[in-house]
């Protein structure tokens, strides 16, 4: 209770133009990512969000399709992307990607971390 406390005053800070500062100014890879059953923090915010950061390729990213993102074979997600900035939308997932879908959450994590997501084209890995 004491750490939720300390973050009750921290509900509506907007980090958009940080976020946008990141995107415009380094390499850094940036992954949002939802799943597509949330109802509170559902993919729809997160994508309008992505839509809507104020950052020199916006209307690159806007313009991009929503390919399948796959894990073992399967589609695990809609990923739509450009330059280094990434929006996930995980299947069969609430509020809690990792609680509803572990093994998509690390394979999520581990391409992530492995710089996976940036202007992948495999056929593997999107259809």
């Amino acid at each position: 209770m004491l750490v939720h406390s300390f973050l009750l005053g921290d509900w509506m800070d907007n980090l958009m133009p940080q976020v946008a500062s990141i995107l415009d100014n380094t390499d850094v890879e940036v992954l949002v990512y939802s799943g597509d059953k949330d109802w509170i923090c559902n993919w729809r915010g997160g994508e309008a969000w992505t839509h809507d950061c104020k950052w020199g390729h916006k209307a690159d990213f806007n313009e991009q399709v929503y390919a399948d993102w796959k894990v073992d074979g399967k589609a695990a997600g809609s990923l739509k992307q450009y330059g280094n900035l990434h929006f996930l939308k995980v299947f069969d997932a609430g509020h809690m990607v990792p609680m509803n879908q572990p093994v998509v959450a690390a394979a999520m994590l581990e391409t992530f971390m492995a710089n996976g997501f940036a202007n992948k084209t495999d056929p593997e890995f999107l259809q």
